[in-house]
């Protein structure tokens, strides 16, 4: 009898027990859209437990303590809703309206991996993307420059590192990359001027190299932008401005609200645009894009996206002229010495994704894309050093296609009380190219002499696994490793090529093991203290590889980030990080030369600082200032400079919101002046430039004024140090640039529907 009363008593205290502790989950979408909204933060109270929804919605908490009484949703861009748990029915979905984006919104939490994610997240909504360069510079401390017309990739800047055309940055758009190894101008080129930029609903970025998901080519840092699955509404926009520029612009929604309701979405979008630019030479640019996105429901576990996207774009370029012409008046400052430059550039790509949530909320995800890829431009940097009849003009071109795939497994669980969460995944892209080219010509097309003529085949496959420890509330640990293995084939056409033993075959491989190690401690409810660790890398192109055998073509890279995230009111938001990162030795193929070039071990050290400050609902103010000291470890003092690397740099702006109404903005850049060698005896100027846009918006329509260098200052957007000879002079070494744009005008009228 004694034993039947003690095994009741047992039972009612487990039972209680049990009463008191439970578990708690639901899923969060969009009313406007109804689309699962990723990234949400879900608090309870009043033992201020976090949660972030993941690409399903869900949310999930284990063992809620049983004073829990209050649940609360917030995301940048919707309205917080708050929910007594007694009227909570578990697992119910929770629909979310949009707002007017305040930074009241953000919730600093260990949950959360990514420390620029509150400020990618206000910045892309309060201050919109109104051309494809704008695309680049939403990411803090990263300068673009452009320097052979609109139609060939930005030159970009980040953290001390000219990143060339994409050499040391990984770029995506919805997980495709948008960089190409082993491209005919550069290694990572990458032109993201295939995407329309009203297409683009978010951006994903981080810098350094701490993220396993990443690996090529990410050591300064990532950057996917996400394209919105679903659009709330129709429109139109014509745009007209100053040096002939056109652009017509127009997105639709191709099914119903039946459709929506059903959790089917499909748009598209196109672009025309055509500008002579302000050169003296007009740049005739011509530009052509077409974007369409199918996003649905197939049942209550799979959801597919399909998207495909084309461009098309010819022009012509005035190129960099070298400042001693410009000095002895030979040519003027928007002026060009071969104007014959310019290019043709074409990409089609198809993507499909598929996620897949299992019975017990692991979450597959598998992704194949394909892009159809052509390239032909046409430059002269250095006239008539070379050939002083015919000149120097080259020809590189090539035609590719790039074949890949994706996949991810994810995984939430708990050891004791400890959350854990596991990713895991797979990758392979195999780049075909056929007839890469460079050539010395004359009138673009009549080849003088041939350096470079082959078919490249290389393929890149990855495996990775994250591994989140979630200790308390407070303390979260991410544990990441990756390995990535390089196959190469070059098919060598060209007998004479001074790099290789003759035509035929040439292979090789490499790879590399990276690990990562990421500490984040919420200090408090406004504050969050990070610390990075990791190693990266970037691959070499082909050409390189082969002729080296494979011997350290496959650099290290070793960075380290210690920072915060900082909140000291509710409309207040900081940012900073102090940064290193160093780079083995490699070899680096020069692929306007076309020769293999010794590059040696450098270092950088610096800092990161982002300010977001909202004093009212309609007004937005933001700055950034960055610091890079970077040096070369193998060359004696004074003669170590890393050529064009950013040492000081600032951006930011004033925006003011009002979505019925006038709106608009008032933005700076500024790049502080730089060592254009490596003994900084040549001088990259840096420069102050202004830009404004306003608007007046209705619910209707939309008209407004976008002005580019407001205050019409004369600047250089990019600065080489280049050997160059004008047709019978003397060779000279100084600076060769490529003006920035003049005070530019451009009007809008956008219709909605």
């Amino acid at each position: 009898m004694k034993k039947f009363l003690l095994f009741i008593c047992l039972q009612f205290i487990i039972s209680g027990l049990s009463a008191q502790q439970r578990n708690l989950s639901g899923k969060i979408i969009d009313s406007a859209t109804q689309v699962p909204i990723n990234g949400v933060t879900v608090i309870i109270k009043p033992n201020n437990r976090t949660d972030i929804t993941d690409e399903t919605g869900r949310f999930f908490f284990k063992n809620i303590a049983g004073n829990t009484k209050v649940l609360t949703v917030s995301a940048v861009g919707y309205q917080k809703k708050t929910y007594q748990l007694d009227d909570f029915k578990n697992g119910q979905t929770i629909s979310l309206a949009q707002r007017q984006t305040q930074l009241s919104d953000v919730v600093i939490t260990a949950d959360n991996r990514n420390p620029y994610k509150a400020i990618s997240e206000t910045d892309i909504k309060l201050r919109g993307v109104s051309n494809s360069q704008e695309v680049l510079r939403i990411v803090p401390g990263l300068f673009i420059g452009q320097h052979q017309g609109g139609g060939k990739a930005e030159q970009i800047f980040l953290r001390g590192f000219d990143n060339d055309h994409g050499t040391d940055i990984n770029m995506s758009v919805d997980g495709m990359p948008i960089n190409m190894v082993s491209q005919a101008h550069g290694q990572g080129y990458a032109d993201s001027h295939f995407i329309i930029p009203e297409t683009i609903e978010s951006t994903t970025y981080q810098k350094g190299m701490y993220n396993a998901e990443k690996g090529d080519l990410a050591v300064t840092g990532f950057v996917n932008f996400n394209t919105a699955n679903a659009i709330s509404s129709n429109m139109v926009k014509v745009e007209a401005g100053q040096f002939n520029t056109y652009r017509l612009m127009g997105m639709v929604n191709l099914l119903g609200e039946k459709a929506k309701a059903n959790n089917q979405s499909w748009y598209a979008a196109t672009e025309y645009r055509y500008s002579d630019s302000y050169f003296d030479n007009p740049q005739h640019f011509k530009r052509f894009n077409f974007f369409t996105k199918y996003h649905g429901k197939l049942n209550n576990n799979n959801w597919l996206t399909l998207s495909t996207s084309t461009l098309y774009s010819t022009w012509k370029a005035s190129g960099q002229i070298p400042e001693s012409a410009v000095n002895d008046g030979t040519v003027g400052f928007y002026g060009a010495i071969d104007p014959n430059e310019g290019g043709i550039t074409s990409r089609t790509n198809f993507n499909a994704q598929l996620l897949t949530t299992l019975p017990n909320h692991d979450i597959i995800k598998n992704q194949l894309y394909y892009s159809r890829y052509k390239f032909d431009l046409h430059t002269n940097f250095t006239f008539f050093l070379v050939d002083a009849i015919n000149g120097d003009e080259i020809r590189q071109q090539e035609a590719r296609n790039l074949y890949g795939y994706n996949g991810s497994y994810q995984h939430e669980g708990y050891i004791g009380n400890t959350k854990v969460n596991t990713e895991a995944g797979i990758s392979a892209r195999l780049d075909m190219t056929t007839n890469s080219e460079l050539s010395n010509t004359v009138n673009n097309f009549t080849v003088i002499k041939p350096f470079k003529l082959g078919d490249i085949t290389e393929l890149g496959a990855g495996a990775f696994i994250n591994e989140t420890f979630r200790f308390s509330p407070k303390f979260s640990l991410n544990a990441g490793l990756r390995f990535d293995q390089f196959y190469y084939k070059y098919n060598n056409k060209l007998a004479s090529d001074s790099t290789l033993n003759g035509a035929g075959v040439y292979s090789a491989n490499n790879n590399i093991i990276s690990p990562k190690l990421n500490f984040y401690y919420q200090a408090t409810d406004k504050t969050q203290f990070y610390l990075f660790l990791g190693k990266g890398f970037h691959s070499n192109d082909t050409r390189v590889v082969v002729a080296e055998k494979g011997l350290q073509t496959l650099p290290a890279a070793y960075g380290a980030d210690l920072g915060t995230v900082f909140k000291p009111a509710k409309n207040l938001l900081f940012n900073a990080a102090l940064w290193y990162s160093y780079l083995q030795k490699e070899y680096v193929y020069a692929g306007d030369g076309g020769t293999v070039d010794f590059s040696g071990r450098t270092q950088r050290i610096g800092f990161d600082f982002s300010g977001r400050y909202q004093p009212v609902t309609s007004l937005y103010f933001d700055a950034d200032v960055n610091y890079a000291h970077g040096r070369s470890l193998d060359d004696p003092k004074g003669e170590n400079y890393i050529p064009l690397a950013p040492v000081w740099s600032s951006t930011g702006g004033i925006t003011y919101i009002l979505k019925d109404g006038f709106n608009g903005s008032l933005r700076y850049r500024w790049l502080g002046d730089r060592a254009a060698n490596e003994d900084y005896t040549l001088k990259a100027e840096g420069y102050l430039i202004n830009d404004l846009i306003l608007n007046y918006t209705k619910r209707k329509y939309e008209v407004g004024l976008t002005v580019n260098n407001l205050f019409n200052v004369k600047w250089k957007e990019t600065q080489f140090e280049t050997v160059t000879r004008l047709k019978g002079q003397s060779a000279v070494d100084g600076i060769a640039f490529t003006p920035g744009t003049k005070f530019a005008a451009l009007l809008h009228l956008s219709c909605f529907f």
